[in-house]
């Protein structure tokens, strides 16, 4: 550990967290949208097909049961307000032990784990507690194809994660839990993406929840239905979609790259087979003729990945080359922050501090509009770092305890935020001599 080691959890400043949420509306053409809430709404993740649409009628009401985080009391709060006022959705808390719509329910992430290893948090149809599931769970009960309208669903998310993981899996189940089922890697502003730059509803999220609840689709509507009825029902919600160029309509993404983007980022592979499986994902992504945010995906993760190989050049390469695709649209700035992070990271340990802060303080606004508290924690104390290096050591000390404010909502625990504060001190030449 260096030598400055990081101060002991209740010495922390407090927790900051997001009070204000900035909207940006989609900027894409409403006829690109459609065919986004086509193969969003008809489609599961696994690839399978839904038949039809399913929604709540009525009403939704959801409980929380469970220990939850204190962090959650807020945040849901918060949530639910947008999805009244941004989504048009009547969404209302209820008491624990009443009857809902949707039941969030916490356990312990180890318990979670034990019968669903691969997930962060799920939703489950029909049912309305983790007993429920356990009991379901190899049966068509938790079958979202066999679905003719959703009257009871449960999310499950981890009680003993950082209170940004909790909001995180909040947002995401909470939207598949009413909405559409299906992910899209193709999206550049939207949670409805595996690729986890966006963490909380976007504008287009809440116009694809709009329109999902919109009176003119209903259970039962089909793909076809849907298509015919979808022209007229974006232009009445977003006529600024109307003037927006049909020209940004994307290939379809096929299955071979998503194979290899999840043994990239998967759990249980050797490294040496992610970094292969990364690799295969960035060729697959230049054959199909791609300059959009799946190249720069695919360059984002075969970065980290070969710099954990101690690959460092060709890591920064593939960071520069993402960095390039992401700065070319202003849709995708938060995906920019996350590589710039990493590229301030390489300007720090080659002692380049004045570089180092230049990178950052460009996409610090982006960051808190993204409300990505990790992220956000993350590149302050790596700002905090080269100022210290730059002999700002006044500067640098009121920076590094705003992010540790930040770092409490991002990380949660001192374990963490001490991890990450070693690693970022880390990069600074003189710690590592």
């Amino acid at each position: 550990m260096p030598a400055r080691r990081p101060p002991a959890l209740a010495d922390l400043p407090p927790m900051k967290t997001f009070v204000t949420h900035r909207v940006t509306p989609p900027q894409r053409s409403n006829a690109a949208i459609a065919q986004d809430f086509l193969d969003l709404a008809f489609q599961m993740e696994s690839g399978r097909s839904l038949p039809y649409m399913t929604r709540f009628e009525g009403p939704i009401t959801v409980r929380v049961t469970g220990p939850a985080p204190a962090s959650l009391e807020p945040d849901l709060a918060a949530l639910l307000v947008r999805l009244r006022r941004e989504a048009g959705i009547g969404i209302r808390r209820v008491a624990a032990d009443a009857p809902a719509s949707i039941t969030i329910e916490f356990l312990p992430r180890s318990q979670l784990q034990r019968l669903v290893p691969q997930a962060a948090c799920f939703v489950a149809p029909r049912v309305s507690s983790w007993e429920d599931y356990r009991q379901s769970r190899r049966s068509g009960e938790v079958d979202w194809t066999t679905l003719p309208v959703r009257e009871r669903v449960a999310i499950f998310i981890p009680g003993d994660v950082s209170p940004q993981e909790v909001r995180d899996c909040l947002h995401e189940e909470l939207a598949q839990a009413i909405g559409p089922l299906n992910d899209l890697y193709r999206l550049p502003d939207s949670v409805f993406n595996d690729d986890n730059f966006h963490t909380v509803l976007t504008g287009f999220d809440m116009l694809i929840l709009r329109a999902y609840y919109a009176p003119e689709l209903h259970n039962g509507t089909t793909r076809d239905e849907a298509a015919r009825a979808l022209p007229r029902l974006l232009a009445r919600l977003n006529p600024r979609g109307e003037r927006i160029g049909g020209g940004d309509l994307m290939s379809p993404t096929p299955r071979v790259w998503i194979d290899a983007i999840e043994t990239a980022l998967g759990p249980g592979t050797a490294p040496s087979q992610r970094v292969a499986a990364a690799r295969s994902a960035v060729e697959i992504a230049r054959t199909q003729g791609w300059r959009d945010t799946r190249l720069a995906f695919s360059l984002f993760a075969f970065g980290r990945l070969a710099l954990g190989q101690n690959n460092g050049e060709t890591s920064l390469a593939a960071f520069l080359e993402a960095g390039q695709i992401y700065a070319a649209h202003p849709v995708t700035r938060v995906q920019s922050a996350h590589v710039a992070m990493h590229i301030a990271a390489f300007a720090l340990s080659a002692g380049q501090p004045d570089t180092a802060v230049l990178i950052i303080d460009d996409h610090l606004d982006d960051v808190q509009n993204g409300e990505n508290a990790a992220l956000l924690a993350s590149m302050l104390l790596m700002k905090a770092e080269a100022l210290d290096m730059l002999g700002w050591h006044r500067e640098a000390a009121a920076i590094r305890r705003d992010a540790l404010g930040w770092a409490r909502y991002g990380f949660g625990s001192e374990d963490e935020v001490r991890e990450r504060m070693a690693e970022i001190a880390w990069l600074n030449p003189a710690q590592s001599d």
